[in-house]
């Protein structure tokens, strides 16, 4: 099953975008790509889920772009999903292939020592300063298959420059790059500034998983990722799975 992932900034965001038909709920706070929110936001927005019947609905969050520390990242990633996240994603902006496997394993073992069914996904980045040391497409899979993680991210980096995932790889790459990680038996997630209007031709890349923020909130003259998400707009972006 394809979903949609809606990225709220706290539990009335999280509402909207469950009532509209989002299949996951991730808590950021949208200033940066990935965007680290506090614990205690990612309890409230389990809180709020099952006291209103969305028990069944998964959370996910970060635990920021960059990973400096590799015990501060494990304490991060171990954090989060005490917090309630179900899905925890890794961004390795800055990494070689070699430091991302030694940081991925740790990262990996972590969570899953505590919780052995929560979910553990790298995100990486396509931006030139970030992908001539980790190329998503040819290294992501090998990655994933190093460490034994749950599947992929690609998003992108910089949110304001209006440049957004297929201003960096077309549909064909991206079919591949689904195609690589489903033969072993991982997910592929896709992120970075996508459109509704875009929708339509990625999910015929057969991706698992698409991440939206400005596309399901209504635009603000400066910066739509601030905008409100809104179950309407929602309900009309979850039609765009065929």
């Amino acid at each position: 099953m394809q979903r949609l992932l809606v990225s709220v900034r706290g539990p009335i965001e999280t509402l909207e975008a469950v009532k509209g038909g989002a299949h996951i709920a991730d808590v950021e706070y949208p200033a940066s790509a990935l965007g680290t929110p506090y614990p205690l936001n990612i309890k409230s927005v389990r809180d709020k889920l099952d006291k209103n019947g969305f028990k069944k609905i998964p959370i996910s969050t970060n635990i920021g772009e960059k990973q400096n520390v590799r015990s501060n990242s494990c304490q991060a990633a171990l954090g989060v999903a005490l917090a309630g996240a179900d899905y925890v994603k890794l961004g390795f902006a800055g990494l070689n292939y070699d430091k991302a496997v030694n940081l991925g394993n740790s990262l990996v073992r972590t969570v899953k020592y505590w919780f052995p069914k929560k979910k553990v996904y790298p995100a990486v980045f396509p931006e030139l300063k970030y992908s001539k040391l980790f190329d998503p497409l040819r290294d992501g899979p090998l990655l994933v298959k190093e460490i034994k993680c749950d599947g992929l991210l690609i998003d992108t980096f910089n949110k304001n420059i209006g440049k957004g995932l297929l201003d960096y790889y077309s549909l064909k790459e991206l079919k591949k790059f689904v195609a690589d990680l489903h033969k072993i038996g991982k997910e592929a997630w896709l992120a970075g500034s996508i459109t509704k209007k875009q929708l339509h031709d990625l999910w015929k890349t057969g991706v698992d998983v698409i991440c939206v923020r400005g596309a399901a909130c209504l635009k603000l003259e400066e910066n739509r990722r601030f905008g409100e998400v809104k179950k309407e707009i929602v309900i009309e972006l979850v039609k765009t799975i065929s």
